[in-house]
Order: C-alpha cells, then structure tokens, then sequence
C-alpha cells in the first residue's frame, strides 16, 4: 500500500552541506579558455558560492506541492509523484527521468498535463500522472536492478494504483524503462524524447549525417561519464558523496553539453532548477546508487518496440534520427516530430514543446 511522503530536509544536512562548500578544495584553473576540459574553475566557484550561501533549498517545498507517496513494489521501496487529474477521463501516464535527472524535471508540466484548460489546452488531453523515481535515485530504495526488472516494477506499480490501462512517457534511462514497458498488454502506446537507434544508413540525407558526426563527437569527446559509471561507479561515488563541488561539477557540466544553449548551461536551465538536481543527488547520497544504472546496463542490442510509438528530436539531443532510422527501431511509429529548439532534458528546457509532444502523440492511442 503507498503511504503519503514528504521531502524532509534536516538543517544538520544543509550546514554540513554549507561548510563542506565553503572547506573545498580547488584544483588550478583549466588552461584553455572554454569548457573542453570541463567545468571552468570560476564558474564552478561561483556556482557553489550561491548553493552554500544564495540558494533558497526550497526543491524540497517544491517538490511537496505536490502528492508523493512511497510503496512496496515486489519488495523494492519506490518514491512516486502522483498527481490525479480532475477530470475522470483523464488517461493514466507514467514519465520516467534519466541521468542526472529526477522527477523535480517534471514539476512544470504536471499542471499542464492534468489539468490542461488552466493551462490553454483542452480538457479531453487531461492525464493523471505518475513519476516515480527510478530506482537508485532520489528517494527510491538502491538495488542493483537492470532496465526489464524496473519496467516490470512501472507496470505493477500502475497496476496497484488502478491503471489497467496506460501510456509510458522517458528521455534517457527513462526512454530504456519506456520502451522496456512495450511488451506488458497494459501499454496502449510509448513516447520518448531519447530514441537511441542505429544512425548508419545508406545513402544518408545531410541532416543525418550530420547527426551521425554529432553522435560520433559524442563518443569521441563526451562519453567519459558513461564509462566511468559503466565501469567503476563504485570507485566515482567516494568523491562525489562526500564533495559537494565534485558532485555539482559532475553533474552541471551535462547543463552545458547536452542543451540547447549559447555557450553557457544557464542559458537553457536557470540557476535554481539545476542547483534543485545536484541538490536532489546530494541530499539522498544517490552519487554511485545512480551510476549503478550504467553498470547494470552496460552493453546489449537495443530490441524493437511493436507498440503504437511516438518520437519527439529535440535538435541538441545526443541521437537525433530521422524518421527512417526511428522506424527501425519503433516499428508502429504513429507520431515523429522534429522540433526547432531544446535538448536532452525536453521537460526542463521546452515544457510547453514537451507538452504539446506528449499531448499529441497521445490522442492517436488513448
């Protein structure tokens, strides 16, 4: 049974969190004059200057504006937003976060997607919404699991909460649980922002070779994080536990490789909303627990996905295919959209794009 939850943050937390930031460290600057090597030493300086001195720690409120709850599923303890829409038509729809993301990414479209007329929408949109913490993340338990086992979790957490019937929403790990959830007859139809699908066709057009070159620097130059977390996680969630600089380095630097942005993360994602995610990793100690994931994950052949499907590119996302190459992989694809601006985290960066995205795709099938 889901008991009610709240985020609690102890001040012993934050002013272990406060002296940690204000007793850190620092390496020598960078010696080029961009991010190639990482997070420039200023930025960062300044970034952790305002989490210990300027930041409101009000994530925690934010988040309790809206119902959680915490639930035994098949004996893995989970942590899930629920927010049921008022309309009794509404369509049930389970979002799923990736890395180094949570569901504080969703927080402005749960308005927008439950109660759609206050937000200048039709009511016949209107879902009830469930975004549950993966596993190994936030305020879920941290076992070891791979992507199948956590989808069969969603769906037995859908299942206890009265949804026999259901949509499936993700973007990075998320898109994985998304797609992993096909297979279970309750799933009238799956949409990700994160389609990751073979990019070498014959004769490409320009735009997908030009995804393709993005793909392979992507490789090249920014999967270092991947095969850290895929390899050694353990060894990566010392440092980062216990140094909050390092843990919001690790973390922010993907503000400014994966968005769509000017040359600098906050161009994309203000200030408060990314301090709110590193401070989601910090406060529940999730630093190795969540890179687990890639350890868990590492290696294997993406399979098809043979339910009604709907892919939405955002133009700085890491895989960006054509709708050819997305049909590879999603063989009912009823809804591709390509879209003018945003990245990775579509949810943070784009939500009124995002949910129009989910809004669309999701009248072909409810």
């Amino acid at each position: 049974m889901a008991e009610p939850f709240q985020v609690v943050l102890d001040e012993g937390d934050v002013a272990d969190l406060r002296e940690r930031l204000r007793r850190t460290r620092w390496p020598e600057a960078e010696t080029v004059g961009d991010w190639s090597q990482g997070v420039p030493l200023a930025y960062l300086r300044e970034l952790c200057r305002d989490w210990g001195e300027e930041y409101d720690f009000g994530f925690a409120a934010r988040l309790n504006a809206f119902p959680q709850f915490r639930a035994d599923v098949d004996g893995v303890g989970l942590h899930f937003v629920h927010v049921r829409s008022p309309h009794p038509e509404a369509f049930p729809l389970v979002l799923t976060h990736g890395w180094p993301g949570s569901v504080l990414e969703f927080l402005d479209v749960l308005g927008p997607l439950t109660e759609p007329e206050k937000h200048g929408g039709d009511p016949a949109d209107a879902f009830h919404v469930v975004a549950p913490s993966l596993p190994g993340f936030g305020w879920s338990d941290k076992p070891a699991l791979k992507i199948p086992r956590v989808a069969e979790l969603w769906d037995r957490l859908m299942t206890s909460l009265g949804y026999d019937r259901y949509g499936a929403q993700g973007g990075d790990w998320g898109a994985a649980v998304t797609n992993a959830l096909a297979p279970f007859g309750r799933v009238a139809g799956v949409h990700v922002n994160f389609a990751p699908v073979r990019l070498d066709v014959d004769d490409p057009t320009p735009a997908e070779r030009r995804a393709l070159a993005d793909l392979q620097e992507f490789r090249r130059t920014g999967s270092g994080y991947s095969g850290q977390q895929g390899t050694r996680p353990q060894t990566l969630g010392y440092g980062l536990t216990d140094s909050p600089a390092g843990q919001a380095a690790w973390i922010v630097e993907k503000f400014l490789a994966w968005t769509d942005n000017d040359g600098h993360p906050e161009d994309a994602v203000d200030r408060q909303k990314i301090l709110d995610g590193i401070s989601a990793y910090w406060f529940t100690a999730t630093a190795a627990s969540s890179a687990r994931m890639y350890w868990e994950n590492s290696g294997g052949n993406p399979s098809t996905v043979d339910v009604p499907a709907g892919v939405s590119v955002f133009p700085k996302e890491i895989v960006r295919p054509s709708r050819r190459q997305a049909e590879q992989r999603y063989t009912d694809l009823r809804w591709f959209e390509e879209l003018p601006a945003g990245g990775h985290f579509a949810a943070l960066e784009q939500p009124a794009s995002f949910v129009e995205q989910v809004r669309g795709f999701f009248r072909l099938v409810r």
